[in-house]
């Protein structure tokens, strides 16, 4: 196999043009612990685990336990201050945990406990280094002495170091750091009795890129050794692999919770996209499940609400439901507005949001007042602007992580209102639906918009699929309603208009006028007097660019 412009000695080179699961070239399982294919020897020394834990996989029958006992020995791993035993010594010694970079600043991965890699020295000089091991242990170092004392067992494996630098940017390194030791033939590596298994699996795999485990507790604990030593290539199989298994929400949250490094993240990225879609599809519908989704922690509600699709009546809803879960998961009002400029406020869709609940997030204390301006007055100026530009702006947001322009699927129809209060109380309301929301209307469907308020009252439209008044075939039906509020009584003038072809200007529909009460609605059953299939036909003249555009004008009756 001949490869062009490619350093075969760059790890991160190798590391891109990884062998692929399954290629012909990439299968060397018969050199795997083989000393007629090996340069050097692996011993490999099993220490015993930290009080109370045990290998994640063993005795782990779901997920949970996996994420239980894990959660358990990372705290208990953080409490531990021992220091290695070959500190003591002039060895090689390198720490196997990939650092985070987050903000410039380096922070020590404290999932694992950092592992050693030692390189063996000549008999004559780790003798004399064994005396001054034996007198070290009358120092104070009791964490010395327990480290040397809870060495289980030791395994020996024949590898070849092209082989595993090729696979590892971890073994590259050690293997070309230019140090004498990296010259040896015997390498150490120490490791807890719990990830024995789960590294046995990643040495087989880096040779012949299968795994034999198939459960998901134990390709989790290969996934983590894999993040550990920078194997890449095996992070994608294993992603792979949990991906085809069934998910739970369980399982998906634990997947958006798991560890990785900054170098190692696109070798997860498809499992937690794969979580992340499993959860916005199951809570598609928030109000049908607003304990459960409460309950989820941030990386879960972040999830859900990230999502287009998601099912609910408008996006006033979401901005009510955000400080819902902001404020039960975060009492003190510092961390409630340190996560919502972070986190939570970009998934707010502010400019989809009516302009009277705009108006409260401008006195809502649980958003920084700088933020609360910068989301309103950025919402303000995308409801001014044309269709046109809005659309602009929502397409080029398309593949956004973060989608404030794009419209979700709202059980409320978004409205445009223009409002005036002199010569008299009056107000223009635009309700644009798509070709396909209103075909799903047949044969007995019908839309509302969102509320939308004149004299102080709150008002919405309706579009319906209905029946002529003689019943005798479906037409296009509008309506205009007057929210319950108590016994108020209003006289209003209402006319409708629809934009068609080949003008494309509004043109009325029809006028009238009427004294609403709560809880009631007037409108034109037949609003374009044709039949239904001739409304929603392809040549259609009030579909324009497959919308249907509608305009609402009411004015209060003096």
């Amino acid at each position: 196999m001949i490869v062009s412009n490619v350093d075969l000695f760059d790890p991160q080179a190798t590391m891109d043009s990884d062998f692929s699961p399954g290629g012909v070239d990439s299968d060397f399982g018969f050199a795997f612990n083989n000393s007629n294919f090996s340069d050097r020897v692996l011993r490999i020394e099993i220490v015993s685990d930290l009080p109370e834990t045990k290998s994640d996989g063993e005795g782990c029958s779901t997920i949970a336990d996996w994420a239980r006992n894990r959660k358990r020995r990372r705290e208990d791993i953080r409490k531990e201050t021992a220091v290695d035993v070959v500190e003591q010594r002039e060895e090689q010694i390198l720490n196997c945990n990939m650092p985070d970079t987050d903000d410039g600043v380096t922070y020590e991965n404290q999932d694992e406990e950092p592992v050693a890699m030692i390189e063996e020295l000549p008999a004559d000089l780790e003798s004399n280094l064994n005396q001054q091991g034996d007198e070290g242990t009358h120092s104070n170092d009791s964490s010395w002495n327990m480290d040397c004392s809870t060495v289980l067992r030791v395994k020996t494996i024949h590898i070849s170091s092209p082989i595993l630098a090729a696979k590892s940017p971890f073994f590259y390194k050690l293997f070309s750091n230019g140090m004498r030791e990296s010259e040896q033939r015997h390498v150490t590596l120490r490791i807890h009795a719990s990830e024995e298994a789960a590294l046995m699996e990643l040495l087989n795999f880096m040779y012949s890129n299968s795994i034999s485990t198939t459960t998901p507790t134990a390709l989790l604990d290969v996934l983590m050794a894999a993040d550990k030593f920078e194997v890449a290539s095996c992070m994608r199989y294993c992603s792979k692999l949990l991906r085809n298994l069934p998910m739970t929400c369980e399982s998906a949250l634990l997947y958006l919770d798991l560890p990785s490094s900054v170098l190692m993240g696109d070798a997860v990225q498809p499992l937690t996209d794969a979580a992340k879609e499993f959860l916005a599809a199951r809570y598609k519908d928030i109000t049908k499940f607003q304990e459960e989704v409460l309950n989820l922690p941030l990386a879960g509600i972040e999830a859900v609400l990230s999502s287009d699709d998601l099912q609910i009546a408008s996006e006033d809803a979401v901005y009510d439901f955000v400080l819902k879960w902001v404020r039960t998961h975060y009492p003190k009002q510092e961390d409630r507005r340190d996560i919502l400029a972070t986190r939570l406020g970009r998934l707010i869709r502010f400019p989809y949001m009516t302009c009277r609940k705009l108006k409260k997030v401008l006195s809502c204390n649980d958003f920084k007042p700088e933020l609360a301006s910068k989301v309103v007055l950025e919402s303000l100026f995308f409801k001014a602007e044309t269709p046109y530009r809005q659309r602009a702006l929502a397409a080029e947001e398309a593949n956004a992580t973060y989608r404030r322009f794009v419209e979700r699927a709202y059980k409320y129809r978004p409205v445009k209102v223009v409002e005036f209060e002199l010569p008299r109380q009056q107000c223009v309301v635009y309700l644009d639906l798509k070709r396909e929301e209103c075909t799903n209307l047949f044969p007995a469907g019908r839309v509302y918009s969102q509320a939308f308020h004149l004299g102080g009252q709150g008002f919405f439209l309706s579009a319906h699929c209905n029946m002529d008044q003689q019943s005798s075939f479906n037409c296009f039906g509008l309506f205009l309603g007057m929210q319950e509020k108590g016994s108020v009584t209003f006289a209003v003038d209402y006319e409708f208009a629809a934009r068609s072809k080949p003008t494309e200007e509004y043109v009325s529909k029809y006028k009238g006028n009427y004294t609403f009460t709560g809880g009631k609605a007037v409108g034109y059953r037949n609003l374009f007097g044709i039949h239904w299939t001739a409304f929603t036909a392809e040549d259609s003249v009030y579909f324009i660019n497959g919308i249907l555009h509608l305009r609402a004008e009411l004015t209060i009756r003096q």
